[in-house]
């Protein structure tokens, strides 16, 4: 499993932003976490697809849009992803589940 930022597509499809190298890009079941990486996660599985660019460049701006909202710059952003070598994932969505509370035990606050 590898912990993940997503956004989701106007299809429902969950979207993925990373780099092709990543052991999240050959594997496939997600662990998703919430926005301080320290709260609740839940885990998802379903088909996953790894889109690269160019094809990739407009799910990546989803994927951006779904989590950031519009960028400053979007010729930048696109560049950026260029630059970075970026790949888009996207999960079609089989089932997830439980909500975990994760964080620390009590003890180790």
């Amino acid at each position: 499993m590898s912990p993940v930022t997503m956004g989701v597509g106007p299809d429902g499809a969950i979207l993925v932003a990373s780099y092709p190298e990543r052991a999240k890009v050959h594997n496939l079941r997600r662990c998703v976490l919430s926005d301080d990486f320290g709260g609740e996660w839940v885990q998802v599985s379903g088909t996953a697809t790894v889109v690269d660019l160019p094809e990739a460049m407009e799910g990546l701006v989803t994927y951006f849009r779904s989590i950031s909202g519009e960028h400053s710059d979007w010729d930048e952003y696109r560049q950026a992803m260029i630059d970075q070598g970026k790949v888009l994932i996207r999960v079609a969505l089989e089932s997830w589940g439980p909500i975990s509370k994760g964080g620390f035990p009590p003890r180790a606050s």
